[in-house]
């Protein structure tokens, strides 16, 4: 690229004297992995794009869909069923094609984050999920990687560094704010109790400019702190966080162990939803009674034509689930987050009247196994 037109792109910021052409290089030579490319990972990538991270990965096996608009300000209507990853790096690039940037459209697991990670500079945590979470903090710990940290729900939102030295303090890490999940359905996500669409926006702009100051080494990055912000009234606290070496010890101690590591089951997430894996997904949908329900939003893609089904968005489940005389009830969607949801709530529907699954990792996981 032309130095005057580089030049121009970030004129703002290299005018800055704490910030400068030293600063600018710093960004551009900067590798930034960002997990989740919904309402946190929008604002942080857009920012961190147009700020010129010279190489981005953005990781995330979901599809756009259009309860997603209101805070996943990336995309438009245009983009609904299509893959965010892929969607958010093609936009990106139009805001900034000065820089490099990779979709991973697959969900992250104990089987590829380790190489992920390692490809990368400071992993930024976007997603909305504990299992999620304390799997990308111990690889973070464990491959020493700076994690910037941010998390909404209804009207507030928090943020911090993990795994980032400050002056002779011990590093924090995700887990000496929550040493263990808490248990199966005593913390609602945004898909239960909702989020004001603005609230991932800021805390997400907060996230990358956490990024923008490790890099840089201007300001002070909130390393062992934890900022909160409520929107409703504007108030913010911050919190000074400490290691602990007890809670450090819940980390796997190596990559062998990582590898062995189920943070879906650490997070009770399988047991308590009835989680049922693609073979026994094959084996159950042959019987008559056994109903499959997509609980993904009309038009999604994949399309499923390889077996019959019925179509109830999450967000339909408990109203206009049918009452149905099959003894078993299966639901999926994309990668086994909403289905889970849904199970839940079907689970609650339907009491013990029923036997109520979500197939583990989705329609993809599904058609990829079975090689379709």
């Amino acid at each position: 690229m032309d130095n005057n037109l580089k030049y121009e792109r970030y004129s703002r910021q290299l005018t800055l004297k704490e910030f400068g052409e030293a600063g600018q290089q710093q960004l551009l030579q900067a590798r930034v992995l960002v997990i989740g490319a919904g309402g946190l990972g929008c604002a942080a990538l857009q920012y961190l794009a147009a700020a010129g991270i010279g190489s981005i990965g953005i990781v995330d096996d979901d599809v756009v869909a259009l309860n997603n608009l209101h805070r996943q300000v990336l995309y438009t209507v245009k983009d609904i069923g299509f893959l965010k990853a892929e969607r958010a790096a093609a936009i990106l690039l139009q805001l900034n094609p000065d820089i490099n940037i990779t979709a991973f459209s697959e969900r992250l697991t104990v089987v590829n984050a380790w190489g992920l990670f390692g490809q990368y500079d400071i992993v930024v945590d976007g997603t909305d999920n504990f299992s999620s979470r304390y799997l990308i903090n111990d690889a973070c710990v464990l491959l020493n990687k700076p994690l910037v940290y941010g998390a909404v729900s209804k009207f507030e939102g928090q943020v911090s560094v993990f795994n980032s030295r400050i002056g002779n303090n011990a590093a924090v890490n995700y887990r000496d704010l929550f040493p263990r999940p808490p248990a199966a359905g005593e913390v609602a996500n945004c898909a239960e109790t909702g989020v004001l669409g603005v609230l991932p926006g800021i805390i997400g702009t907060m996230q990358a400019n956490e990024v923008i100051k490790l890099i840089t080494g201007i300001g002070t990055p909130l390393a062992n702190k934890l900022l909160t912000y409520n929107a409703l009234n504007n108030q913010v606290f911050e919190f000074e966080l400490t290691a602990g070496k007890e809670r450090s010890n819940l980390i796997p101690k190596d990559e062998k162990a990582f590898g062995q590591m189920d943070y879906d089951w650490f997070c009770g997430v399988g047991a308590a939803a009835g989680a049922i894996d693609v073979a026994t997904f094959n084996r159950l949908r042959k019987n008559r009674n056994v109903l499959i329900a997509d609980v993904r939003e009309p038009g999604e893609w994949p399309a499923v034509t390889e077996f019959e089904h019925i179509q109830i968005p999450l967000g339909s489940v408990e109203n206009d689930f049918p009452d149905t005389d099959h003894d078993t009830i299966i639901v999926f969607c994309q990668s086994g987050q909403r289905s889970l949801q849904a199970a839940k709530r079907l689970s609650t529907k339907f009491g013990n009247s029923r036997k109520i699954f979500s197939l583990t990792g989705g329609i993809l996981q599904w058609k990829k196994e079975n090689q379709l």
